[in-house]
């Protein structure tokens, strides 16, 4: 009888140690699917250093051009 009861307490222990366990898991394995899909929506709305570096120098260069267009029409004029 003693030893039954052993079993069972021991039995009711380890199944709550286990579900503590798998919840546990099931939870970091859910953040870790958030945390994903977060980087992949950050990737998309933000540019990478790099990119804006490009986009900036493509900007500059045509304000250089229209600059010098500036500069010959209004040496063609005076």
């Amino acid at each position: 009888m003693e030893g039954q009861l052993w079993n069972i307490v021991l039995t009711v222990a380890v199944s709550g140690v286990g579900f503590i366990v798998k919840n546990s898991f099931d939870e970091i394995k859910r953040v870790q699917i958030l945390l994903n899909r977060t980087r992949e929506e950050i990737a998309k709305e933000y540019v990478t250093k790099t990119e804006a570096h490009t986009d900036i120098n493509r900007v500059m260069d045509r304000l250089d051009r229209l600059e010098a267009k500036i500069d010959r029409l209004v040496a063609n004029h005076a």
